[in-house]
């Protein structure tokens, strides 16, 4: 990684000015008997020490904190656009404008800078969904969690896309079910309440949890690329078939196909 042109540049400090650029052209206004260029030799001596003085370059220099931020915005812009395995070292340092070396040195490798964007976009889910639950009634608890995850869909596309390209939500593991899963925890307290008033088996409630969240994070993924009908539209008919099937619950179901 030594080898690599400029890398020692790029790890003190982002150095950039490390040609010298021409000197300023004449008509400086400085006065004085002009040479046959046109120049007072006092003119040309400043102009030759001016040359040899390096000058930045006009990039913007990044402390340690904004340059794995910058990382991070790039990282998560290609991954949602191309995927993992599409991905190269060599495409992200491009684009974040640095040299591969720079992109290791923050995260060790692409899988480091990918874990991160996962995890960043997981916990920024997770907060969205859990932070919005505060109302008391049932059916209200779902309309949030739908409206949540629609919302979530709606304003970070990218960070959607990235957790379920590579992590299904019907997916038997991964990093997307299990976000389900903790959403799901978070509604199955609602859920088991709800069964001890109605006289259902409590231990159920979080089989349902499970259904009702990966029901509305499923037509999330749909509703991603399709984008009608409107976001309200799409949570009140999630809630409608949820709560309607909810009120309508037998305390024991059979399957008719077994009952003949």
């Amino acid at each position: 990684m030594s080898d690599d042109p400029g890398f020692a540049e790029i790890i003190d400090g982002h150095r950039t000015a490390l040609h010298p650029l021409p000197a300023d052209p004449a008509g400086s206004g400085e006065t004085g008997t002009p040479d046959q260029d046109g120049h007072d030799e006092a003119e040309s001596g400043a102009d030759e020490r001016k040359a040899a003085r390096p000058r930045p370059s006009g990039r913007v220099r990044m402390s340690g904190t904004e340059r794995r931020e910058q990382l991070l915005d790039v990282g998560r812009s290609l991954f949602a656009e191309r995927g993992f395995d599409a991905t190269s070292i060599e495409e992200i340092a491009a684009r974040a404008k640095v040299s591969k070396p720079v992109v290791y040195e923050h995260f060790g490798g692409k899988e480091g800078l990918y874990a991160v964007v996962v995890h960043r976009e997981m916990q920024r889910l997770l907060d969205t969904i859990t932070g919005a639950l505060t109302a008391a009634h049932p059916r209200e608890m779902l309309e949030e969690v739908a409206l949540a995850l629609l919302s979530y869909i709606e304003t970070e596309r990218d960070g959607f896309r990235i957790l379920v390209r590579d992590s299904p939500v019907g997916g038997a593991s991964g990093t997307f079910s299990s976000l389900i899963s903790d959403i799901a925890s978070q509604v199955e307290y609602i859920l088991a309440g709800e069964f001890r008033r109605r006289g259902y088996d409590q231990k159920l409630a979080g089989l349902y949890s499970q259904a009702l969240v990966g029901m509305v994070a499923l037509t999330g993924q749909w509703w991603l690329d399709a984008r009608k009908p409107k976001r309200d539209e799409v949570a009140a008919h999630l809630v409608n078939l949820a709560w309607n099937g909810l009120s309508g619950l037998q305390a024991k179901p059979t399957l008719r196909l077994r009952q003949r």
